[in-house]
Order: structure tokens, then C-alpha cells, then sequence
């Protein structure tokens, strides 16, 4: 189902049906994805969809609702004047994979594939990011694209810290950081102390989430990104995204959300949301007053004690950039995530715009990289 470039508001009705089978997509999906679980995915419609034009591809099985896959038009590809379709990658979304149902990959994968083939507004080719090389999506879209004769190209490829392990958080801190390190952390937690109460707390009343995303967003807003004007108060559509994604989040039993105290006040903040058997870190804030005692790195502590101590959490993703110079110190685990340009397929003139806009992304991209001596 194509639907409409901006649906109905999620929260009410006539579309809460619509957010009850996303729910049972997500609780069933093949690979979790926080972003675009009914929350979050709900929350960035509602308040950060306006101008771009989203629509959502779904894929049934008879009335089942079996994948479900946001995307735009872009009129660009990265600096190339040529238009193709891309997952919803909105500034606030680290994850890219579709929800689908396990079991079901290849035929949701056909059958979006299929849609955009038929498709009149698709233009170029689909343009997909932020997915996990060894996820079940990926594995799906090679197996499909093998099927269909379909051209596929991996465009891109980093590593980014996760933390998967087995390991209590005291065993595991011990094994990952440096004996150095732990003595200069312990050495500034001793320092902090002395200046009043250090406490750190997860978030777990529903009546305090107005009060810590007010928090957070002070807190965020009072330093470098509120400088830049990246903070999610910057800007009344992020912030409004923001709250009411914590909000819904936390209904869903999805929200993991902490904070570092001194004497009461928030000095660290950090805002996780999980999916599955996962979860995804999503948002820090620190309090550049309290700079010299690491409190980023403070509270990451404590979130690999909520993590690790936490049964229902296999994993978390750290959603960070490539070598990041802080958290890649203390995950040792790395999840590779790609980018990939996917042919689509369709009749007449479409068909030929279509496989002349992939074969020159796909030539210019090996010039270039011919010119770097990537070969």
C-alpha cells in the first residue's frame, strides 16, 4: 500500500488501526529498529514529516501486515542531480532498517520492490542507509536483488561501537577500559563527591518524563549544540518530536532514559530507546560547568551498570559515529553499517530513467574513487 505523502496523525482516530498493526509488526519484527517502531515513527510523522513528503510502502500477506518501509524523494544524490528514492533518514534517526516480520524478509522486500517499480513518482533508483551489514534486511534485499536480476551496489560501509557481551558491567568495564583510565575515572568520581550528592536514576514514572525531557532539553541546549544551534530546542518541531516520542516511548515500555545528579541537579543526561531484544542510544548531554570530571563518560558508566544489569536488553547500539573517540574507549563490540543503490525496474520512458540514473551514480562513483586510487 502506497499511502497518502503525509498520513493521518497516528495518536487518534481513524488511524489508531493503523498503529495497532504497526505494533504487532514491530513486536514480531525480523531486526529491530527503535526508530521506526510505532513511537518514534509516529512522533517524527506527527512533527518532523511537513515538508518532506513521506510516504509509507507497506507489504501484506493477505490482510497481514508484513513490512513497512518510510521513504521520500530526494531530487539529489549526494552531490549528483539525479533524483531517486531513500529510506526516511530524518536528522534525528540513526537506524535505517524497515520493520518486517521475521520470516517473512524476502517477500516483504519483493513486494516493495514491486511498488516502487509501479511507482509513477519514483524517480531514479532507491537509495537505502544506515542498515546493519549482517541484519536480516540486508541479507533479504541480496537474496531478492540475486532473484530478480537487480542491480545492487554497496556505496558505503563503517564500523560503529555496540556493546554486546555476555560479561557483568564490573567484568566487562575491567576487561575493555585501561587500568590507567579506570584509576583517572575513579580519581574524578572521588573529586565530584566531595563537591555534594552524586546519584544517578532511570527514568521509571510516567508523571516525571514531562519534567526529565525539560531536563534534557536544558541541558543539551545549554552547551556547544545550543551554540551551533543543533540542540533539539532549536528548533519547535524537534523539540515537540522529542517529547513526544519520550512520551510515547515510555508508554510502549520503550524509553531508557538517565540521568547524573549533584545535589539534585541533572549534570548528565542520556536518553536510549529500545526495540526487541536491543536498544538504541540515542541522545547525551552533559553540563560543560561540570566539564573537568568526564560526566559523558560518567554516566556511560552507569548506563553499561542499566544495560548489563538489565535481562531484557541483549544489546545497544551506540547510534555514534565512525571513531568516535569517547565511546569507541569503552564498547569493544562494532556493528558495520552500509549503504547500498538498488535498481528499480518499470516500463516505457520510466524504465529507461531508471537504469540511466543507476548506471551513472554508479559510473561516476567508480570514476572518482578510480581518481583517489581507491581502484
Amino acid at each position: 500500500m502506497d499511502m497518502a505523502s503525509h498520513p493521518l496523525p497516528p495518536y487518534t482516530d481513524p488511524a489508531a488501526t493503523q498503529r495497532a498493526r504497526w505494533e504487532e509488526l514491530a513486536v514480531h519484527a525480523a531486526e529491530a529498529n527503535a526508530f521506526y517502531a510505532p513511537d518514534m515513527l509516529a512522533a517524527a510523522i506527527d512533527h518532523l514529516a511537513a515538508d518532506v513528503g513521506v510516504r509509507l510502502i507497506e507489504a501484506h500477506d493477505g490482510e497481514r501486515l508484513i513490512g513497512l518501509l518510510p521513504v521520500t524523494v530526494r531530487s539529489r544524490h549526494g552531490r549528483l542531480p539525479i533524483g531517486c528514492v531513500a529510506n526516511w533518514i530524518h536528522d534525528h534517526c540513526f537506524f535505517g532498517a524497515p520493520m518486517i516480520a521475521r520470516g517473512q524478509e524476502a517477500a516483504a522486500w519483493r513486494s516493495f520492490l514491486t511498488q516502487l517499480d509501479d511507482a509513477p513518482w519514483a524517480r531514479g533508483f532507491l537509495h537505502l542507509e544506515a542498515l546493519d551489514a549482517a541484519g536480516a534486511n540486508a541479507a533479504a534485499i541480496e537474496a531478492v536483488c540475486v532473484e530478480q536480476r537487480r542491480g545492487r551496489r554497496e556505496i558505503h560501509r563503517y564500523d560503529r561501537a555496540m556493546l554486546r557481551s555476555d560479561l557483568t558491567a564490573d567484568a566487562y568495564w575491567d576487561s575493555q577500559v585501561r587500568a590507567k583510565k579506570r584509576k583517572e575515572l575513579r580519581r574524578l568520581q572521588k573529586r565530584l563527591a566531595d563537591l555534594g550528592l552524586v546519584e544517578s536514576r532511570l527514568l521509571t514514572d510516567r508523571s516525571d518524563v514531562a519534567h526529565w525531557c525539560g531536563a534534557f532539553l536544558a541541558l543539551e541546549a545549554s552547551g556547544w549544540k545550543g551554540r551551533e544551534g543543533t540542540a533539539l530546542d532549536c528548533k519547535p518541531a524537534d523539540a515537540a518530536f522529542f517529547r513526544a516520542a519520550c512520551a510515547a516511548g515510555f508508554d510502549a515500555g520503550r524509553l531508557h532514559m538517565l540521568r547524573l545528579d549533584l545535589d539534585g541537579r541533572p549534570i548528565a543526561m542520556l536518553v536510549n530507546f529500545r526495540h526487541g531484544a536491543g536498544a538504541f542510544s540515542f541522545k547525551i548531554a552533559i553540563d560543560e560547568e561540570f566539564g573537568r570530571f568526564s560526566p559523558g563518560v560518567l554516566i556511560e558508566i552507569a548506563n553499561l551498570h542499566a544495560v548489563q544489569d538489565d535481562p531484557a536488553i541483549g544489546w545497544m547500539d551506540s547510534c555514534a559515529a565512525p571513531d568516535h573517540p569517547m565511546i569507541d574507549s569503552l564498547w569493544a563490540e562494532r556493528r558495520t553499517i552500509v549503504q547500498y543503490r538498488i535498481a528499480l525496474h518499470g516500463r516505457g520512458a520510466a524504465q529507461w530513467q531508471r537504469a540511466a540514473a543507476f548506471a551513472i551514480a554508479n559510473g561516476v562513483e567508480s570514476a572518482v574513487r578510480l581518481l583517489k586510487g581507491q581502484g
